[in-house]
């Protein structure tokens, strides 16, 4: 089976247990296909648990949860050398913790404290964990989905801006419409009765191979240039426009840059492309930009958000002059329409 026609595949059966959820489960798709992480923010009940397990069930891959309290210890995430009796020698064992799995539910990470947010930095961008000395790299693919709850912040433990900028794409979640809650209930009333047969998985290796392929997505030069600009207009605002200066404090960094042409690259080629066009990187943009882009107190104070924020430098930054007449058109409309 082609990379290509598994990945449809997957993303079709993922859509058939896990309706109205189709923005989700693309992005989801796009953190897998570019081998990245996802932070998804949405309310409790809101399904993100059932999307990941869905996934990861079709997958020829481990699925792991950790679910984020203020009493969870490193070892509870990473594992721990325990010492056990073998042959009347004592000897010490490395026990596995729950982030070694090919997909990881980071659920609700804003309830830990720091200092075991900050055991997930190093699996989440060296793929790889280190204990007593010792470094043990983690299966591959690997990908973390976490959650934190927008709301009841007592208790929790913002994430750190360091942290912040190793997930990929920072997601928002939220209701479903009417019609889609209708079939949910249908859909779970009919589980009941038949539980879903889960058909052929699809092999590590594929997604693997799949990865390799959204690496050779191509990426133009100028649409390479037009990426870099869109980044440094959020760390040089006054260069493009006045309003831009009183909304920005701290700009993008370049793993914002590397991750708005992964992001491209994996929808570019989700949707059987062969090189990344504008609509890739304005449909990407937001969830790439959202978590890394810091906005001014006056900004704040004049309710204005981060996504108004990414809207405001779209249409401040010239599109490239080297586009298709026609994909350049399509691409001023949609601007305008933000």
């Amino acid at each position: 089976m082609l990379p290509y026609e598994a990945i449809q595949r997957l993303k079709t059966r993922v859509e058939t247990e896990v309706l109205g959820r189709k923005e989700i489960i693309e992005r989801f798709m796009i953190g897998l296909l570019a081998d990245g992480n996802i932070l998804v923010e949405g309310l409790p009940g809101l399904g993100k648990t059932r999307l990941v397990r869905t996934i990861a069930q079709n997958l020829d891959a481990h699925f792991s949860r950790i679910q984020f309290t203020p009493d969870l210890s490193v070892a509870e995430i990473i594992g721990e050398e325990r010492l056990y009796l073998e042959e009347g020698k004592r000897v010490f064992r490395f026990r596995k913790g729950p982030i070694f799995g090919n997909i990881v539910l980071a659920d609700e990470i804003n309830r830990a404290p720091a200092k075991v947010q900050s055991a997930m930095l190093e699996a989440m961008e060296e793929r790889q964990v280190t204990v007593a000395g010792k470094t043990i790299p983690l299966p591959r693919p690997f990908m973390v989905m976490a959650t934190q709850n927008p709301i009841e912040q007592e208790g929790t433990f913002p994430l750190s801006e360091a942290q912040k900028d190793r997930f990929l794409m920072h997601v928002h979640i939220d209701y479903i419409d009417m019609e889609s809650e209708y079939e949910m209930l249908q859909l779970l009333r009919k589980e009941r009765r038949h539980p879903p047969e889960i058909g052929e998985k699809i092999p590590a290796s594929v997604i693997l191979e799949a990865q390799r392929e959204v690496n050779d997505v191509r990426v133009d030069e100028a649409i390479g240039r037009y990426i870099v600009e869109l980044v440094f207009a959020t760390r040089y605002p006054l260069r493009y426009s006045r309003q831009l200066e009183v909304m920005i404090d701290i700009g993008v960094s370049p793993r914002g840059t590397i991750a708005l042409q992964k992001c491209a690259q994996a929808r570019a080629w989700l949707h059987g492309k062969d090189a990344v066009r504008l609509e890739d990187i304005h449909t990407m943009i937001h969830d790439v930009f959202r978590h890394r882009l810091i906005i001014s107190q006056h900004a704040v104070m004049n309710n204005r958000t981060v996504d108004e924020t990414v809207d405001a430098i779209l249409k401040q930054v010239p599109l490239p002059e080297a586009i298709d007449p026609l994909e350049k058109e399509a691409a001023k409309r949609r601007i305008e329409n933000l």
